[in-house]
């Protein structure tokens, strides 16, 4: 079956507006959008260090069939993230050592995979960016078909094309296109926010005084 692929129509982040971006956080970000967009935990680094920031390429691909990211290697641009719905499927790896390596070349940011990898001492070591369900031996099957740049579901969260991909240790937030300058303004007054937070800390002052936590209201025990 043919790999299909939806037009492409999404605005792409100058290398400015990226910069600004540099560094951001997935858990802050993730609070700026109500605590929300945030993959479920199974979609974790295959190593603690990695972190990725980008704009979102997406990709179905059949479950334990690779051949829609094969052909999505050829597509994505320098810079961009490569985010696919694999099912969830953990029986085959559809993501590798020798893709991980064509990526890398290509410039592609990282790869968010709903799904499982195999390679992963090669991965790990090539340092590039992978956020996935799991990693098994089992290698993928081809030619079933899949979609490219179409709206998919990873990790419990929708993400289509442009979308941006903010992922680190915890795992990964998606900030949706239109939302992301708003985040931006957001994430910066959070981080303020956490500055004047850990000064008081340092201050003597308590989380609880920080964020206006009532007082304890204790209880006394009837006794007789």
């Amino acid at each position: 079956m043919p790999v299909t692929q939806h037009k492409v129509d999404f605005p792409r982040l100058s290398a400015e507006e990226m910069a600004a971006w540099a560094g951001a956080e997935a858990a802050a970000v993730s609070d700026c959008l109500d605590r929300a967009q945030a993959m479920d935990g199974g979609i974790q680094p295959l190593a603690q260090n990695m972190r990725l920031v980008g704009q979102a390429r997406t990709v179905r691909c059949t479950v334990g069939d690779n051949s829609a990211l094969h052909a999505a290697l050829d597509l994505v641009e320098r810079g961009e993230v490569l985010v696919a719905d694999a099912g969830g499927f953990l029986g085959n790896a559809v993501w590798g050592g020798l893709m991980t390596e064509a990526a890398r070349r290509k410039g592609i940011a990282g790869l968010v995979i709903d799904g499982a990898v195999r390679d992963r001492s090669d991965i790990t070591a090539s340092a590039f960016p992978c956020f996935a369900r799991g990693a098994v031996p089992a290698g993928p099957h081809k030619n079933f078909g899949g979609e490219i740049d179409g709206p998919i579901a990873c990790g419990g969260v929708a993400v289509c094309p442009g979308d941006l991909v903010v992922a680190d240790g915890d795992g990964v937030t998606i900030v949706p296109w239109s939302r992301v300058e708003i985040v931006l303004d957001a994430y910066r007054s959070l981080k303020v926010k956490e500055a004047h937070a850990l000064a008081a800390l340092g201050n003597g002052g308590t989380l609880a005084e920080i964020y206006g936590i009532p007082e304890v209201t204790r209880l006394e025990r009837k006794t007789g």
